[in-house]
């Protein structure tokens, strides 16, 4: 079992900043990776960033490439994600996510084995 949970969340203004953490416990030792996805009202979840558990590999979605930053502290069994220049349609539920297996592919739901409660963050143009 490995337990998520997200803070940071929360209201700012377009072109602001906003950090999200992650925080792992449990059976951190066996994760793979981890992601973070986004849902906004009425629309299917989106994945936006993974990191490997070492740091060393990440991959960002276009709609959020230049902008965010994922990143992680071992040490912590934390990962980090950091938005810059939010656009209101970044508004959204944001969850992380961590993957205990091999996955074809990193950047769908599925290949993942936990999930966190969500933090809501919200973009007021």
């Amino acid at each position: 079992q490995v337990q998520l949970v997200e803070s940071g969340g929360g209201l700012v203004q377009a072109g602001g900043s906003l950090t999200l953490s992650c925080a792992a416990s449990g059976r951190t030792f066996s994760t793979n990776a981890m992601a973070w996805f986004r849902q906004a009202p009425g629309k299917e979840r989106e994945f936006v960033a993974f990191i490997n558990w070492s740091g060393d590999t990440t991959f960002y979605a276009d709609s959020v490439k230049g902008r965010f930053t994922i990143s992680s502290d071992n040490a912590r069994n934390t990962v980090y994600l950091q938005m810059n220049s939010l656009k209101p349609e970044d508004t959204a539920v944001y969850s992380c996510a961590a993957n205990l297996r091999v996955a074809a592919s990193l950047r769908y739901g599925r290949s993942y084995d936990y999930w966190g409660q969500g933090t809501q963050d919200t973009v007021s143009s």
